[in-house]
């Protein structure tokens, strides 16, 4: 079982920064592929960003060069550094954890708001 516990968000003028923080209870957090999800009112939940147990990322287009995840597996964290934000960043950004093998095991976070207003 993974608990996860996300925090760092808020309200932020466009152009403006937020670090996202995601912090996992249980064991094995290395063997897990994080990533942080988002969904703004009236759309579905969208893969942001993952960080895999090698280290390898990958991210939406729409958040390339802008939002940076990263990880610390001696803290069983996850982060999600956000530049350049912009109004359509506005979501409750959701922190995931995922393992295939032996056995599919999912576990999200509760979330955390995000709003980009000036």
């Amino acid at each position: 079982q993974v608990q996860l516990v996300e925090s760092g968000g808020g309200v932020v003028q466009p152009g403006g920064s937020l670090r996202l923080s995601c912090a996992a209870s249980g064991s094995a957090f290395r063997t897990y592929t994080m990533g942080w999800y988002r969904q703004a009112p009236g759309k579905e939940r969208e893969l942001v960003a993952a960080i895999d147990s090698g280290d390898s990322t990958n991210y939406a287009d729409s958040v390339k060069g802008r939002l940076t995840i990263s990880r610390d597996n001696a803290k069983n964290s996850v982060y999600l550094q956000m530049n350049s934000l912009k109004p359509e960043d506005t979501a409750v950004y959701f922190c995931n954890a995922l393992r295939t093998w032996p056995r599919r095991l999912e576990y999200w976070g509760q979330g955390t708001q995000v709003t980009v207003s000036s």
